[in-house]
């Protein structure tokens, strides 16, 4: 049969990516208590395209990631790209995997469990000289303005917020463990299940422990400087946004440190 990629496209002009976007897939992820996760990643798989080459080949793109979906660990998701990019005969190739991870939470007091789901995603780029691999992770968390509790006579103003983290490493760690240092640097975490006794509490714990959003991103700092992982962060980004309840703004703070 006719093959219309592999014909030589004379218009000179190369394409930085091609490829598939927005493929949902089940996968397995690193679980750090059950092992493995079964959850649905949103998938985005490129390489570049030389200029005489008029088109790429679609079908080996999901070819190649369903011999990866079932174990999706850092080794194996560039060993992915790497693969992507030889079959492809490309000089690189890109991912990026968006997904839920599910977690398993219990209230502070009852002790009743609840599933809390937290976005998170992999990228990556591979080249015969390149391996780069990022962790994105957001978390919900609680924070209680510090200067509202110092100018009022009873009460203050809290509201939920998203920490974002973006992570650049070549070794193991967990992402439970990320997501529980984040929750620990804020005035209080969030939860899908509260009882009473739970609710009070949280709300007793995030006013005696009350966070800017500029207080949370830097302790989030200090936590990824000093975290307990096989290897190093080489780069990491932190940014905390308040979704702030009395005002008709969102609260915002952003930072990172090391070489991309």
């Amino acid at each position: 049969m006719i093959d219309i990629q592999n014909e030589e496209d004379k218009r000179d002009v190369p394409l930085q990516k091609v490829g598939v976007k927005g493929l949902r897939y089940p996968v397995k992820v690193l679980d750090k208590r059950r092992k493995m996760q079964t959850t649905t990643v949103v998938a985005d798989l490129f390489v570049n395209l030389p200029h005489h080459f008029k088109g790429t080949h679609m079908s080996r793109f999901i070819e190649i990631f369903h011999e990866y979906h079932s174990d999706l660990s850092m080794k194996r998701f560039l060993a992915m790209l790497d693969e992507i990019r030889l079959k492809l005969d490309a000089e690189r190739a890109f991912g990026t995997l968006s997904f839920p991870f599910f977690l398993e939470k219990s209230a502070p007091v009852s002790g009743q469990s609840g599933m809390m789901a937290y976005d998170c995603s992999y990228e990556g780029l591979v080249s015969a000289h390149e391996h780069e691999f990022f962790v994105s992770i957001a978390v919900p968390v609680t924070t209680l303005c510090p200067c509202s509790k110092a100018i009022s006579t009873y009460g203050a103003h809290n509201q939920r917020g998203i920490v974002r983290v973006k992570l650049r490493n070549t070794g193991l760690f967990w992402i439970e463990d990320v997501i529980s240092m984040i929750e620990s640097c804020a005035s209080c975490g969030v939860y899908s299940l509260l009882k009473r006794e739970d609710e009070k509490y949280v709300t007793e714990q995030a006013y005696n422990n009350p966070r800017f959003v500029e207080d949370v991103v830097r302790e989030v700092y200090l936590g990824l400087q000093n975290f307990p992982s096989e290897k190093p962060f080489i780069w990491f980004s932190v940014e905390a946004e308040n979704f702030e309840s009395i005002h008709y703004h969102n609260a915002y703070a952003y930072t990172e440190s090391g070489e991309r």
